[in-house]
């Protein structure tokens, strides 16, 4: 029952990353290329750095129990607009301001975080109050409707900027390319095998289930492909964009809080059974709590980001958001109940939300159009984590010979 279980999971996993390829194969052929030029990859991170950052908070709600926040749109914009007032208007330090936008996000959240944990109001209630109060507050403090902008280059850079060109540029196959962002592809590559084999060893070692072999070799030279294929690219243009080193660090911080820490078990225990945790001993107010908490500092950074790709404070900005991070949560692998999703799995459901984004905008897709793609996409997805629940998709013919060897 073990190894079904876990070439299942597996077989999810390689899904969710065939499914990347082949949307993007789509739109390679679709545009005639335009979808994996360089420049394009470049302003596709950034035009789309807001849904992973969403998507990594809107995970750990998920993770309590299906829950979601509806807010994160408005208080994204409602960070945007106040860092507009704090840099723009009142001529505040760059730096000073993003910490205090940042931690307007923390209250944010703890205001949320209360009424939901220790109130016990639903926190669909809760965030959908959230998200008219701040998308309000936000139209308040740009005078009704108003624009601001522009920001400074300092501001700007967190979005738009690229890392130095350390180290220079060297010619490969007749190409010049950035050997900061090739070492960098090179790092992540080999940090990334080595750290899958080495959790694969040490679970089996304490008799946890493990990888099928199969499987992980799949998963590993599939992931370290694009790895390297993104890096690739992004060396023929003009390097290593910032934020998505900003990306890259909350995806760590954010792993290792859920796969490695107690307290990140613990949101997974939640989702599983809440009765049974809170018997168990976990503090699951607490945990609620931060979990809406820390789903507004993220929320504040995606503000943040966002404010400075636009280069201005709008009153339209988070626009569904929310339901863009909600996406990718489930598309990436979360469960609708809870429980169950990987920081990764949000981030390969994020980039499929971005590739489509982008992909169809590149077609000339009307934006009604998109919409209709995009929410055909979510409900299979969720459809497909509610059929193998209940047994309704079966394991093809050939994992089913691996599992009975």
């Amino acid at each position: 029952m073990k190894k079904k279980k876990m070439f299942t999971g597996n077989m999810r996993e390689l899904a969710m990353l065939v499914a990347l390829v082949v949307i993007i194969v789509f739109f390679y052929i679709c545009t005639q290329g335009k979808i994996l030029k360089p420049m394009n990859i470049s302003n596709l991170i950034n035009q789309n750095a807001y849904v992973v950052i969403l998507a990594i908070g809107m995970l750990l709600c998920i993770l309590t129990g299906g829950n979601i926040d509806l807010s994160v749109g408005s208080t994204v914009a409602l960070i945007g607009a106040c860092a507009a007032i704090f840099i723009i208007e009142w001529h505040w330090n760059v730096y000073l301001s993003i910490v205090l936008c940042l931690l307007l996000g923390i209250g944010i959240g703890m205001w949320q975080g209360f009424w939901i944990a220790y109130m016990n109001i639903p926190p669909f209630i809760t965030t959908l109050s959230g998200m008219l109060v701040f998308r309000g507050a936000t139209l308040l403090i740009l005078k009704g409707g108003e624009t601001i902008g522009p920001f400074p280059k300092a501001y700007q850079s967190l979005s738009t900027g690229f890392l130095p060109e350390i180290g220079g540029t060297v010619v490969l196959f007749g190409q010049k390319l950035n050997v900061l962002a090739l070492i960098v592809g090179l790092i992540i590559v080999a940090v990334f095998c080595a750290m899958q084999i080495i959790n694969n060893i040490n679970r089996k070692r304490k008799g946890y289930e493990t990888d099928a072999p199969f499987a992980l070799a799949v998963k590993m030279v599939a992931i370290s492909a694009i790895i390297l294929f993104l890096f690739y690219k992004l060396a023929s243009f003009r390097g290593i964009p910032t934020v998505l080193v900003i990306l890259g660090l909350l995806l760590l911080v954010y792993s290792f809080f859920t796969q490695k820490t107690v307290r990140g078990r613990h949101l997974y225990a939640i989702g599983g059974n809440m009765k049974a945790a809170r018997l168990s001993g976990i503090k699951t107010k607490q945990m609620m709590f931060f979990a809406y908490t820390n789903m507004s500092f993220i929320a504040a950074i995606a503000g943040l980001v966002f404010a400075a790709r636009l280069n201005s404070a709008s009153p339209v900005a988070g626009q569904s958001f929310e339901m863009d991070a909600i996406a990718s949560c489930f598309i990436g692998g979360a469960s609708a109940y809870g429980g169950t999703g990987t920081i990764g799995g949000a981030l390969v459901g994020a980039l499929i939300m971005g590739v489509l984004n982008n992909g169809m905008s590149l077609m000339g897709l009307s934006q009604n159009l998109q919409q209709v793609v995009k929410g055909l996409v979510l409900l299979f997805a969720v459809a497909f984590d509610v059929m193998s629940k209940s047994n309704m998709i079966r394991l093809p013919k050939f994992a089913k010979k691996a599992e009975a060897k």
